[in-house]
């Protein structure tokens, strides 16, 4: 499950890395959190490790049984996210936790059509993109029933292509966290 979350947050990594002050670490736990294997969804092991120190993070991931099972190439992807993971500002890893939590309760009928559109708003223009991003935040703060009447809106219809609607219109019906980067995460 570490995994999948540490996977299906990497969009959110692949941004710039600004250098921040970071906090210091807690000392750590006599024991660290159990294995993602052993839990609901792989933020929580992130969440629950995220005080200790990056090496003794790197030693659970490397204790870990799920990830020794990994081809060499996806181990060093995975420990490349770890650590980008932890170069990030607090609220970053916040929000990249949040995301991390609402992908792994989405069904895998929802994941798929989330990776579907994710796909979909990746051949958009940057400036395509953007307007999408924009109407999704503004469409998920309204309520469920007015969301699809303001993609159908004449409105929408002249600012909108009909793929972006429908990207639009899968996005604002999936649970996923109000605060993302693009419609859809990966994996």
């Amino acid at each position: 499950m570490l995994l999948i979350a540490l996977l299906g947050a990497a969009p959110c990594l692949a941004g710039e890395h600004k250098e921040q002050p970071k906090p210091q670490p807690q000392k750590a736990a006599q024991h660290p959190a159990k294995p993602p294997a052993q839990q609901a969804h792989a933020g929580q092991w992130l969440r629950q490790n995220r005080n200790l120190t990056p090496a003794q993070q790197q030693k659970a991931l490397e204790n870990d049984p799920q990830f020794r099972k990994l081809p060499p190439q996806q181990q060093e992807r995975l420990r490349q996210r770890l650590q980008h993971f932890n170069q990030r500002p607090p609220e970053e890893q916040q929000k990249i936790l949040d995301r991390m939590d609402t992908w792994g309760h989405l069904t895998p009928e929802q994941k798929q059509q989330a990776r579907q559109m994710h796909a979909q708003w990746q051949q958009l223009s940057p400036e395509r993109k953007q307007a999408v991003q924009n109407a999704v935040r503004t469409l998920r703060a309204m309520p469920p029933e007015a969301r699809q009447r303001q993609i159908d809106s004449p409105a929408y219809q002249k600012q909108f292509t009909p793929q972006e609607r429908q990207i639009l219109s899968g996005a604002s019906k999936l649970p996923l966290a109000p605060d993302e980067d693009y419609p859809g995460p990966e994996e």
